[in-house]
């Protein structure tokens, strides 16, 4: 009897023994085409934006879900909890969150495309109106966002944006008629838009305001400038925390320049 208890305490071992083998040659096959660990953290760290020399990773390693194997990487950096999913073959980003140290979560990060979407949005343009758009990730007081540029030919226009990428919020835009030139068809030297008359301070204001929903007079200062013999109305409209300013040519009615940004900043 203990003869046989030997030979079968033998074969279990030499079986699990062979076993193990099994899958470690499995699992090394299925990592031949993975990017591994550190290819990952990369990843991660480019999406973030984040020095390396800032973070300090809690996990790394190599996880699976519904069947498609993912780096699961976390770190920390500048008070920030980074949690990311990374495709381990494509080195895609699959999932990613943020939170702060005191666990308030921060949520899923909009992706380009979506700042893209949002900025065309508000600009009243579609992608085929546009000559040129770019959209960069980048950094802006330890906040991540979206700076989004894009050129509009029609109207010789150019837009650039600042969008949170957490939220989809606007933090700041800026619109310039880039080389703003109306027509001509007097002699008027500070007449470039073929009116005689310029508009009157009441109807610059009823323009500008026009572009900040349920902001109302008292919110709103303007002026009468000159610039290259070009008559043209400055102002600037502070309303529920940020500040507007703009350029409006005192003929046409057209805006020059319109830029807006936190008065916190």
């Amino acid at each position: 009897m203990k003869k046989l208890l030997s030979i079968l305490t033998a074969s279990a071992v030499t079986f699990v023994a062979l076993s193990g083998c099994a899958t470690n040659e499995l699992t090394k096959q299925d990592n031949t085409n993975y990017i591994g660990v550190d290819a990952a953290k990369n990843a991660a760290l480019s999406n973030a934006n984040v020095d390396a020399s800032n973070a300090v990773f809690t996990e790394a390693k190599l996880d699976d879900k519904d069947g498609t194997a993912y780096y699961e990487v976390d770190f920390t950096a500048n008070g920030t909890e980074y949690e990311y999913d990374i495709d381990a073959i494509t080195g895609t980003v699959i999932e990613q969150k943020q939170k702060q140290t005191d666990n308030t979560e921060v949520g899923v990060l909009i992706d380009e495309a979506k700042a893209k979407e949002i900025a065309l949005n508000h600009a009243g343009v579609t992608e085929a109106d546009t000559s040129f758009i770019w959209v960069k990730p980048d950094v802006d007081d330890s906040q991540q966002v979206y700076e989004v540029e894009f050129y509009v030919a029609a109207t010789n226009s150019e837009y650039d944006y600042e969008i949170h990428a957490q939220t989809g919020e606007i933090i700041s835009f800026d619109y310039d008629a880039e080389n703003y030139t109306p027509n001509t068809n007097n002699t008027n030297n500070n007449n470039t838009s073929g009116n005689s008359t310029t508009k009157t301070e009441q109807e610059i204001k009823k323009i500008a305001l026009a572009k900040v929903p349920n902001a109302t007079e008292k919110d709103i200062q303007v002026k009468l400038d000159e610039d290259d013999g070009k008559l043209k109305y400055e102002g600037k409209i502070i309303y529920e925390g940020m500040e507007y300013d703009f350029e409006i040519d005192a003929y046409s009615g057209a805006i020059l320049e319109w830029e807006a940004e936190s008065v916190f900043d």
